[in-house]
């Protein structure tokens, strides 16, 4: 007899939990539902109507000329990134590379093979001391630069995601550096320590691009994804 109200408790237990499973999945469908209508009541112009209305210049009056050509990636280049210096460019590629170039005269300074293809993206440190890099080895790494060394010192590896690294960009230091990944977070790096600082989940897709607005003590940070979403949050560098 024991035994059987012991199954009929544990039964009773189960569908209570269930239910309490239910109710929770209702509430979070209905959250969802209200964060849903609240970005849509936020999203009341489109891109082009605000570039209309602060007058931007269409591209097709946009004097634009060819001054150099850098040759020397095997495969599609994915991304780049100017150095603040305004000479030099980091460049990566599907073909496990990035490059330091001098704009100035075309010459490759550096060429850093990493241990993947596919280096989807890479960023010059304000200082021009350093380039990081990330892509299909789902990690950041950081290579410090030397005009006096023709090959870099050893790379710091960063930090890792649970899917491929599509964007990163140092936040107007050299001691942190900003990812989006395949996994659909955000997150923000200790260079030194490799540690992650904070880690932002606004998307529900990957995350393909994320940018900081201008200013030397900006804390805000603009990110796009597959989800079709931008999303703007705050972090404390």
């Amino acid at each position: 007899m024991a035994a059987g109200e012991d199954i009929g408790a544990t039964g009773s237990f189960d569908e209570s939990a269930l239910d309490n499973l239910e109710d929770l999945q209702h509430e979070i469908e209905a959250l969802k539902t209200k964060i849903n209508d609240e970005k849509e009541k936020a999203r009341d112009k489109t891109l082009s109507q605000v570039a209309d209305q602060a007058n931007v210049l269409s591209i097709d009056h946009i004097n634009i000329k060819s001054r150099r050509t850098l040759k020397g990636h095997n495969a599609k280049v994915l991304c780049l990134d100017w150095s603040q210096d305004k000479r030099h460019i980091v460049s990566s590629s599907q073909d496990g590379k990035i490059i330091i170039w001098d704009a100035f005269t075309s010459k490759k300074e550096h060429s850093l093979s990493l241990q993947t293809t596919w280096v989807v993206a890479c960023a010059y440190a304000p200082s021009g001391q350093a380039v990081a890099c990330g892509g299909l080895d789902n990690r950041v790494t950081v290579f410090p630069l030397s005009e006096f060394e023709e090959t870099p010192c050893n790379p710091r590896k960063i930090g890792t995601h649970t899917a491929y690294v599509s964007c990163c960009i140092f936040p107007g230091s050299d001691n942190q550096i900003l990812t989006g990944s395949g996994d659909s977070n955000i997150s923000l790096w200790d260079v030194e320590s490799g540690t992650s600082l904070q880690n932002f989940h606004g998307h529900t897709q990957d995350v393909t691009a994320v940018d900081i607005a201008p200013g030397p003590n900006s804390n805000m940070i603009i990110s796009g994804g597959h989800d079709s979403d931008v999303n703007s949050v705050k972090f404390h560098p």
